[in-house]
């Protein structure tokens, strides 16, 4: 397994660890101005479509979707 292999399967790991937020059940203060827990899936999601451009960009097999096909 390549080093790529397993740098991408960590930061899946990671973000599949911190989208549980157990640590934010219960908490009923306002972060800018939302509950917490939704201000923080909102930067969560932020993280997340970063981190999955940045998977593709670096996992991405050379030449693939290179054919020129007209459809």
């Amino acid at each position: 397994m390549s080093t790529r292999s397993i740098l991408v399967l960590t930061v899946l790991l990671l973000l599949f660890v911190l989208h549980q937020d157990f640590w934010l059940w219960d908490d009923a203060t306002l972060w800018l101005g939302l509950p917490a827990g939704l201000t923080y899936h909102i930067v969560y999601c932020l993280v997340v479509s970063a981190a999955m451009a940045a998977i593709v960009r670096l996992a991405w097999p050379p030449g693939l979707g290179d054919d020129d096909v007209d459809h």
